[in-house]
């Protein structure tokens, strides 16, 4: 039983990984980490901060071709 709760503990880690909603986790422990008073952005505030960042610079994503 404990390979196949292993097995499940990897694949939501990889598929959280690869979807990217591990990102707001990352930045919020950051965030913690640097300055436990400042105020943390909500993740709908972080997500569009994040959209609107890799429409702005094309080599980050978004690209068509």
């Amino acid at each position: 039983m404990s390979r196949l709760l292993r097995a499940a503990r990897w694949v939501r880690w990889y598929v959280r990984e690869v979807a990217g909603d591990s990102v707001y986790d990352r930045y919020v422990a950051h965030a913690r980490a640097c300055d436990p008073q400042a105020p943390v952005l909500s993740r709908r505030d972080f997500e569009r901060n994040r959209t609107d960042e890799r429409e702005a610079d094309p080599r980050k994503g978004f690209r068509c071709c």
